[in-house]
């Protein structure tokens, strides 16, 4: 099988790691992203849209007054900012009396500050070390994307390898998934034609699916809002890491557009079956045009040019 998966061009997690995210990533500049403030700091110098903070707890004093300040928000997320896989992340909604409502749930506010402490002693961080429970804004699906979103908001990964975005997939939340839209916790995987900004298939915990299971809406040839401005953001955002093969995952809100959620210096490889396609033969068009590994090509590509090259790679392979 392996030499089936071999000539299809998928690209296997060894590969990966030895490849791509050790070769192509300087270790020192990790925390830049898998830190969610530092990534949020680097998108605002650079003027790329992110979710509001409204606010934050380093300390477990700070975590108790959490509910206090947040009793009159309508909406928010809070989540670690050191968090991986959507562990650790509550979306959180007011019931109009001062109260959290998680779903049709109640949190009461010893529950929601009980949960900001677990995530400031590393509960959901990466290396299980201390941590800062971040309190954003809670973004709202677009309204050509809402038939397809069960109880959460769906978001948009876009691989970005030596600063040329090679391959896509928007995940759906399920009622399974629990409105996360993680896929192993899930959600629907579905991959993004880079040319077309359309879905082309999708899967659901690794089967080949065409129907949304709770909506029964049709999962393919759906159009992605504003997709050439998401290449665009994903392009810029992974330009001030200095890191050359990133996942960037962005949502496009109702009313703000595109806006970067997170960036991942390990994405993983599940979106070769959303798009059916390996990894492979894109990432080694890229270094074709490219040539050797540097970080010249950052400052010598505009960024509409890199977006119009990933999007020739995607046709060419599709082909």
């Amino acid at each position: 099988m392996w030499r089936t998966l071999r000539r299809q061009g998928v690209l296997g997690i060894n590969r990966r790691n030895a490849c791509y995210t050790l070769a192509a990533n300087d270790r020192a500049r990790f925390p830049l992203v898998d830190d969610k403030l530092e990534t949020k700091r680097l998108c605002i110098e650079a003027g790329i849209p992110v979710p509001r903070l409204l606010a934050e707890a380093r300390l477990h004093v700070e975590a108790r007054g959490l509910p206090e300040a947040l009793g009159n928000v309508e909406s928010f997320v809070l989540k670690p900012a050191r968090g991986a896989m959507g562990n650790g992340i509550l979306v959180i909604h007011g019931d109009g009396k001062g109260g959290f409502l998680r779903g049709e749930r109640l949190v009461s506010p010893e529950d929601l500050a009980y949960h900001a402490a677990g995530i400031i002693s590393g509960l959901y961080s990466l290396a299980g070390h201390h941590d800062v429970a971040l309190v954003e804004e809670c973004l709202q699906t677009h309204l050509l994307m809402a038939p397809l979103s069960a109880g959460g908001v769906p978001d948009v990964r876009v691989i970005v390898y030596r600063g040329i975005p090679v391959m896509a997939m928007t995940r759906f939340p399920t009622e399974r998934s629990g409105g996360r839209a993680n896929l192993h916790q899930g959600a629907i995987g579905a991959g993004i034609d880079l040319a077309s900004g359309r879905t082309l298939f999708a899967v659901h915990k690794n089967r080949p699916i065409v129907r949304h299971p709770d909506s029964d809406q049709p999962l393919v040839d759906v159009p992605i809002p504003e997709f050439e401005r998401v290449l665009e953001i994903a392009v810029r955002a992974t330009d001030r890491t200095g890191l050359g093969y990133i996942g960037a995952d962005m949502v496009v809100d109702a009313v703000r557009g595109p806006v970067i959620l997170e960036l991942n210096a390990r994405p993983g490889l599940a979106i070769q079956l959303a798009n059916r396609a390996g990894l492979r033969p894109r990432l080694d068009a890229v270094d074709r045009v490219l040539g050797a590994p540097d970080t010249t090509w950052q400052q010598a590509l505009p960024v509409a040019e890199r977006v119009a090259m990933g999007q020739a790679f995607s046709s060419r392979s599709a082909a």
